[in-house]
């Protein structure tokens, strides 16, 4: 297991979040931004958040889960 992989599994020590959080919260917050402050749909933050990180889509929809959204 090499570092990156460490660090898509471990929470940091600054905000609780791991690499693959910080990630997601950073593409709904550009994609929110970009659609004028209205609700991003599902299916476009993960083809979005697909650009930074290979991750199923059980993995993501868990990520949403772990972030507080129903």
């Amino acid at each position: 297991m090499n570092e990156s992989d460490i660090d898509d599994i471990i929470p940091n020590v600054r905000d609780g979040l791991t690499r693959t959080e910080r990630i997601v919260l950073t593409v709904l917050y550009e994609t929110q931004k970009e659609r004028g402050g209205r609700d991003v749909p599902t299916v476009m933050l993960y083809g979005r958040v697909l650009e930074y990180v290979d991750l199923s889509e059980e993995a993501f929809h868990d990520v949403l889960y772990r972030l507080g959204v129903r």
